[in-house]
């Protein structure tokens, strides 16, 4: 049963899955590949299923890691292609 407890724990804290959290005037990515475009109306993020793209006004990157980054501004298009 240990062992069990501690690959859930593994899976957990070293979580490699894309995932984005949307809450108002920000986007959280998590476990995205690389950013294909940038500029204050739309960021294309490319993820390992293709690119998600965000459209909107003054859009900007406030936090940038290797793994995860958060998107601020007004945002008013979210796609997945």
């Amino acid at each position: 049963m240990g062992d069990i407890m501690l690959d859930n724990l593994r899976s957990y804290v070293l979580e490699d899955k894309f995932k984005i959290t949307i809450f108002i005037n920000k986007i959280d990515i998590q476990n995205y590949k690389e950013i294909d475009h940038f500029d204050d109306t739309k960021i294309i993020v490319r993820y390992n299923r293709g690119h998600v793209i965000i459209k909107g006004e003054n859009l900007t990157i406030s936090k940038l890691l290797n793994d995860e980054l958060l998107i601020i501004g007004k945002i008013k298009n979210i796609l997945f292609q």
